[in-house]
C-alpha cells in the first residue's frame, strides 16, 4: 500500500483495505472485514476525547499498527489512517489465511481454518500482534510486518456495510455510523453482534 493512500479519509481507506494482504510472523492475511474509526468526530473511537499515551499511535503517520488490549484478554489490530496529527484507524476485523497454513495451525490449535482469523482478536492471534507491535510501519520494506494492496479491487456490489460490532451509544447507531465493511459471502467473515449496555447498581 502506498502511504498517500492510508492518509486520506478514513472512509475510504477502510473499504480499500479489503482484499489486501497482511503479513506478519510467517502468516498471510486476505483482510475480508474491517471498521473505520474516526478519532475526534467518532464517538466510538479510542481517540474521540483527544490524545492520550495509549492512543498517541493514532495520531502519526498513516501506515503504522495501533494495537490495544482489551477485556484483560485480548489484543486486536489497527491501521493508522488520515493526515498526521488526525487520529483514525481501521480496525482489522477479519482475513483468510493465505499463507503460512502451518503456522496459523500451530496458533490456534483445535480451531477451524475459517476460525483462525474471524474476528478482531483471533486475526491478532494468528498474526502474533501484541503489545510489541504497537507502532509498527507495515509500509517499511526492511520491517517485520507487511501490508500490500489487493490484487485487484472487489467486483462491483460485492462490499457490504453495517452498524459496527460491539460499540454503544452514539457510536453504534447503525444508520449514523455503518462504518463496518465486509465481502460478501466471505466465511472468514464474522458474526454481527450489537453491544450490551452494562447496567449501573
Amino acid at each position: 500500500m502506498r502511504r498517500d493512500v492510508l492518509a486520506g479519509p478514513v472512509l475510504e481507506v477502510a473499504p480499500a483495505l479489503l482484499g489486501a494482504r497482511l503479513t506478519h510472523a510467517g502468516v498471510t492475511l486476505r483482510l475480508t472485514e474491517v471498521e473505520a474509526y474516526a478519532g475526534a468526530v467518532d464517538p466510538g473511537s479510542h481517540a474521540f476525547r483527544g490524545r492520550t499515551p495509549r492512543t498517541a499511535v493514532m495520531f502519526g503517520p498513516a501506515g503504522h499498527l495501533y494495537v490495544y488490549f482489551t477485556y484483560g484478554m485480548h489484543f486486536c489490530a489497527n491501521v493508522v489512517t488520515g493526515p498526521e496529527g488526525q487520529a483514525s484507524a481501521v480496525l482489522l476485523r477479519a482475513g483468510e489465511v493465505v499463507a503460512g497454513h502451518e503456522v496459523a495451525a500451530a496458533r490456534r490449535p483445535g480451531v477451524r481454518e475459517r476460525d483462525w482469523a474471524r474476528g478482531p482478536a483471533r486475526l491478532a492471534r494468528t498474526l502474533a500482534f501484541g503489545r510489541d507491535e504497537n507502532g509498527l510501519d507495515l509500509l517499511d520494506p526492511a520491517g517485520p510486518g507487511r501490508l500490500e494492496p489487493p490484487a485487484e479491487p472487489p467486483p462491483t456490489g460485492a462490499v457490504r456495510t453495517g452498524p459496527r460490532v460491539g460499540v454503544s451509544g452514539p457510536g453504534g447507531d447503525g444508520d449514523d455510523f455503518p462504518w463496518r465493511f465486509w465481502l460478501a459471502d466471505e466465511p472468514t467473515v464474522s458474526v454481527y453482534r450489537p453491544a450490551v449496555r452494562r447496567r449501573r447498581d
